[in-house]
């Protein structure tokens, strides 16, 4: 039905006199902040060729995503809120769930208060992207970069509308490591480990934002006569934090004189994201097709300011050239409030610009409330294309927005986030005017209400001094939630006050397990570990109760250094070493890998603990011989 349907549109399109050749520039930045550019205000970062694409573009300060990634993605691509295509998280690196899975149960243990739900980890096939819109119409469509949307095949790009497609799953950030080899099983590199996708691997030392470049160069000279459709979503600026010794040290000792950023190795990553884009602008140039092309520079989500960075003094062959040593998030969004997984602005306020040559005038600013759900139904607007009438559009074309002949009719904006974030339960907001209510989910419910035209900040709580406006806002969201079917936290009817004051809900975010001798910190559901002191004393520890050996123990890791490692199984006590049965393991350095230790001792496996070298972990997962197996997905 899906193809038909397609096929129907594609000869309605193709034989209309309202379709333009113009080609279309998607450039999707990888959690970079609304304030990470000198165009936006910053004063430490060099984004040169953001700041000049700005000169030629309509720059939106009231843009928004959703507060992760893979939300905004499928948003962009589908033109719904995640509420209705129920990618909520950023979980498309894990497999995808099986028809009729139930993602909100209808009941849950008596001491869980509420019901909560889960996100769907893939974009579902049945979706007419834009690029299949964009396809029908003609376009030669190609996705360079993060995908993020569907780990096995049927939910890859090739799918979803894209001639050309370089990715490698499973992808939270880049493949494996910013640098070459990446260690991809892929086209002409059949020796890689576990990833799968199109991405090869390089020359020694390529950057993969510099190959995302070259990828994307290539694909527009191959396809200059046009229309085509280039939708690069780069690496940069996502964790892990592998930068270009050269650009870091160039800001060492550079200071921001409003005293708010000054992360090195971010305004490093941050330089080579600007030369990518720099790298495509030029291209266009070159190809005499640049003012024939409709270019959107946007990011997916808000800085990350709850990650660690650490830059540690380096010595060269000449010259001690690392002066400045410490910790800091990689980034700070002041003004605004927190960063990256939160419903705040600084979670949700991202950088957008749009450039058409004699169509949107250049060096132009809007305050227009826009987000991701509508870049799909302003660009066909903008080419004359009907929209597919199979796909259901919570987005709204600003086209007169940005021709300059109309304003957004839109009387409300909402984001959705029902999981639980770096401060808060999960939420929903809605942005009417100038003030936004949030929501956050729990029992009872409580609420936020902030005029962000004189509180960017969203300092000044007005709830309590404003109950008619925040009533008139809730009843917003009301209609909001019903309408996109939100599978958003619920009481739980099988709740039991009684049972919970003696078995209360762990809001840990390491759901039991323990950090002794490292740091361990979660971003995008992946599980970062850091020795503090010597590697062979760290270790996750979790008691297993009444779980007996002998058991299986899965984990999926990455580490860039590589290393051996053991799990030890304390039958007794964590305190009572007397008896330890103790399995080896090994992980190799710069790709994941998925391991399984045997553990063949029988009776209680007691207190597990788990020696790794610094690494990432996706999941662990322990499998008794008789027994249920118990997972922990980060």
């Amino acid at each position: 039905m899906k193809c038909l349907s397609l096929i129907l549109s594609s000869f309605v399109i193709l034989h209309s006199p309202l379709l333009a050749k113009s080609n279309v520039v998607l450039f999707l930045a990888d959690d970079m902040g609304w304030m990470d550019s000198g165009v936006y205000g910053s004063q430490y970062y060099e984004t040169p060729n953001i700041d000049r694409f700005a000169k030629r573009a309509m720059r939106f300060t009231n843009a928004y995503s959703q507060p992760l990634c893979s939300p905004t993605r499928a948003s962009l691509l589908t033109g719904q809120y995640s509420a209705r295509h129920k990618i909520t998280s950023a979980t498309g690196h894990q497999p995808p769930q099986a028809a009729g899975h139930v993602f909100l149960p209808e009941s849950g243990p008596p001491n869980a208060p509420m019901l909560l739900p889960e996100s769907k980890n893939f974009l579902e096939p049945s979706q007419i992207t834009l690029a299949e819109t964009l396809k029908g119409a003609g376009y030669r469509t190609a996705h360079i970069g993060k995908w993020h949307l569907g780990l096995t095949e049927p939910h890859w790009p090739e799918q979803q509308g894209f001639d050309v497609a370089f990715h490698c799953h499973p992808d939270p950030g880049p493949p494996g490591n910013y640098f070459s080899p990446y260690g991809v099983t892929a086209e002409g590199n059949p020796g890689g480990k576990n990833k799968v996708g199109t991405i090869t691997d390089g020359p020694a030392g390529e950057y993969i934002v510099d190959r995302q470049a070259a990828e994307a160069v290539k694909f527009i000279q191959s396809n200059k006569a046009g229309p085509f459709f280039l939708n690069l979503w780069c690496y940069g600026v996502h964790g892990p934090w592998e930068h270009k010794e050269e650009y870091t040290k160039a800001f060492m000792n550079k200071k921001d004189p409003n005293g708010r950023q000054g992360n090195p190795i971010m305004a490093s990553m941050l330089k080579s994201l600007d030369e990518c884009f720099g790298r495509i602008l030029d291209e266009l140039d070159k190809q005499g097709i640049a003012d024939n092309t409709i270019i959107i520079f946007t990011s997916d989500n808000g800085g990350n300011v709850h990650s660690n960075i650490t830059v540690e003094g380096k010595k060269s062959a000449n010259e001690d050239w690392i002066k400045w040593a410490g910790t800091q998030p990689p980034t700070l969004n002041t003004p605004l409030r927190d960063g990256k997984g939160t419903l705040y602005e600084g979670g949700t306020r991202v950088p957008m610009m749009w450039a058409w040559a004699g169509k949107i005038a250049p060096g132009s600013t809007s305050d227009a409330v826009v987000g991701p759900i509508d870049v799909y139904p302003s660009v066909i607007d903008l080419l004359g294309i009907t929209k597919p009438e199979q796909q259901l559009f919570d987005g709204v074309s600003y086209a007169s927005v940005l021709k300059g002949d109309g304003d957004l009719k839109r009387a409300a904006y909402f984001n959705y986030h029902p999981h639980a974030g770096a401060n808060k339960a999960g939420g929903v907001w809605v942005r009417s005017g100038d003030f936004k209510l949030m929501r956050w989910f729990g029992n009872p419910s409580t609420v936020e209400l902030y005029n962000l035209k004189v509180d960017i900040s969203e300092a000044n709580d007005l709830a309590v001094k404003m109950p008619d406006k925040v009533k008139e806002l809730e009843m917003l969201i009301d209609g909001f939630l019903k309408d996109t079917g939100a599978t958003y936290p619920r009481p739980n009817p099988s709740y039991n006050p009684v049972v919970a004051q003696t078995k209360p809900v762990s809001t840990d975010p390491l759901d039991g397990w323990k950090e002794r001798g490292c740091k361990a910190t979660i971003t995008d559901g992946i599980l970062s570990l850091k020795a503090a002191g010597k590697s062979d004393a760290a270790f996750l520890g979790h008691g297993m109760a009444k779980m007996n050996g002998p058991a299986l123990v899965k984990l999926r890791v990455r580490s860039q250094t590589g290393g051996a490692g053991k799990i030890d199984s304390l039958p007794k006590t964590s305190a009572d070493l007397s008896i330890v049965h103790s399995a080896p393991l090994e992980i190799k350095s710069g790709d994941w890998q998925e391991l399984k230790i045997e553990i063949q001792d029988k009776g209680p496996l007691g207190t597990l603990r788990i020696y790794l070298p610094d690494a990432e972990i996706d999941f662990i997962e322990v499998a008794p011989a008789n027994g249920k197996a118990q997972r922990w997905n980060f």
